[in-house]
């Protein structure tokens, strides 16, 4: 058998994305936060878009096309009326409608339109930080005051480099002295000496030697307490109070404070300097009801109003021929312009389609609750509203509505539906609330199990598995019903 190198023409299908179909799905999952990050960068590289009112105001922008009609120079529209399409020179047979300038009249706009694009203060570098100090800076710097020997630093350094985000040690003892070619004797001094640093009990092995390290430096002498995170954490743990009381030998009744005081202490002490911070949400869709009408507005406020700079218009219009690469970086920029102007329109359209589908179907929880919430999927307002489903996806990522019923993210409106004993398709929400409301109204001495919860939403016409109802609890974090009924017997007797 012999190899030899030929030409072959083939006639192949292939799906190809535009560069302005990829500007759009790019923008279609964002949020405005991250919106408002795209278009600064878009601000800083193309120089034919620019905010309202920022440039050039509305008087200089008229001398600057008065200047241009004494010069002869056509007006920027004119020039510029081919850019789109890719040819050199105006159109004249597009009608009215038609064309560059009626299909981009409102970036083109030159005069100003007051827009609420707040100007912030920016805050001076001495006064901010590149990043928030973590657990294990915050414990490094505790060593280098401590230790003063560079052996120990050295040894210290290790210990902290070994502690996960709750403040545990993932090393074994035997481990960190075979590494650093001492004895588990001196790693043990080090690690005493770290488990008091701040936060109080990094360094510890278990759980059991993070409480006994706090009640140490709070110097708590509670000697049950103490006793029950040594040697019956585990019953705690159960919430098994009466095999505790048993094997404490006391009262039920007096358990409830000495387990009061372990839980004011800290589980996972380095989670204080996790670097985990609070995401506060900005809503992308505001439903209000106006009349009898739900009204839909997509938010766009702290979004700069964007148009085509007037002045590198005008300068394109003077381009001559003698400049020539001067004309074609103006052209290029001015079609990534136009494209990103259109596909910022395309995703605000996108998401008002999405958000319309969803209020219609979802009227009687907007005005109702969660019981009146119905069961919905991508692939409803996808062929609904003629787009693919991958497009609503993108939509519904990271968006957030807010309702009467409280802010919630667009993807709480789409879960699963079970059958009802009626032939409809009910919501898995609808289901879980019931649950909740269920548990909540139980006899606490006797709690429900979860073949019992089953059995009441069967008598409401909805038959799920035991399994199912299982599920759901969990996912409500809601304890099971031995849990239930221990924390309850506690409380009765204390």
């Amino acid at each position: 058998m012999t190899f030899r190198q030929r030409l072959d023409q083939r006639q192949v299908q292939k799906l190809i994305l535009a560069p302005a179909l990829q500007q759009a799905i790019k923008l279609l999952p964002l949020t405005n936060l991250e919106l408002i990050e795209v278009i600064d960068a878009e601000l800083a590289q193309n120089p034919m878009i620019e905010i309202e009112g920022e440039a050039l105001d509305r008087a200089a922008t008229e001398r600057e096309a008065a200047a241009d009609e004494e010069t002869g120079l056509k007006p920027p529209a004119e020039a510029l009326e081919g850019v789109a399409s890719g040819s050199d020179g105006p159109k004249t047979d597009a009608g009215p409608g038609e064309g560059f300038e009626a299909s981009f009249q409102e970036y083109l706009d030159e005069g100003f339109r007051p827009h609420f694009y707040e100007n912030k203060e920016s805050l001076s570098l001495e006064n901010t930080l590149s990043r928030t100090p973590s657990l294990w800076d915050h414990l490094n710097w505790q060593a280098t005051l401590t230790f003063s020997e560079a052996g120990d630093l050295d040894l210290a350094e290790q210990i902290i480099g070994d502690i996960d985000e709750d403040g545990r040690l993932t090393s074994s003892v035997d481990e960190l002295a075979r590494l650093n070619r001492t004895t588990s004797e001196k790693v043990n001094a080090v690690r005493e000496t770290i488990k008091t640093f701040d936060p109080v009990g990094c360094g510890s092995l278990d759980l059991r030697e993070t409480l006994l390290a706090q009640m140490e430096h709070l110097q708590i002498q509670d000697e049950t307490a103490r006793d029950i995170v040594t040697r019956h954490l585990q019953l705690l743990e159960k919430s098994d109070y009466a095999q505790l009381s048993k094997a404490l030998n006391i009262p039920v009744s007096e358990i409830k404070y000495h387990i009061d005081v372990i839980r004011g202490l800290d589980h996972a002490p380095g989670r204080k300097y996790s670097e985990e911070r609070t995401t506060y949400v900005v809503p992308d869709i505001i439903v209000s009801k106006e009349g009898d009408e739900w009204a839909i507005t997509v938010n766009d406020e702290g979004l700069p109003r964007l148009r085509i700079s007037p002045h590198y218009r005008a300068l394109m219009a003077r381009a001559s021929e003698a400049q020539p690469d001067a004309q074609i970086f103006l052209k290029e920029n001015l079609k990534k312009a136009l494209w990103f102007l259109r596909s910022l329109d395309q995703r605000n359209q996108t998401i008002h389609k999405v958000a319309r589908h969803i209020v219609d179907r979802q009227k009687a929880f907007f005005e109702k609750g969660v019981d009146q919430i119905r069961p919905m999927t991508l692939m409803e307002i996808a062929q609904d509203i003629g787009v693919h489903e991958s497009t609503v996806g993108r939509v519904v990522a990271n968006k957030f509505m807010m309702t009467p019923q409280g802010v919630t993210p667009l993807k709480y409106f789409f879960h699963k539906s079970l059958p009802g004993d009626y032939g409809e398709d009910v919501s898995s929400l609808k289901i879980k609330e019931k649950i909740r409301r269920i548990v909540d109204g139980e006899d606490r001495a006797n709690p429900l199990s979860d073949i019992e919860i089953g059995d009441l939403l069967a008598k409401e016409g909805l038959r799920i598995a035991r399994r199912t109802v299982a599920k759901y609890r969990m996912q409500l974090k809601i304890e099971p019903s031995h849990i239930r009924k221990r924390k309850s017997v506690l409380e009765e007797r204390t």
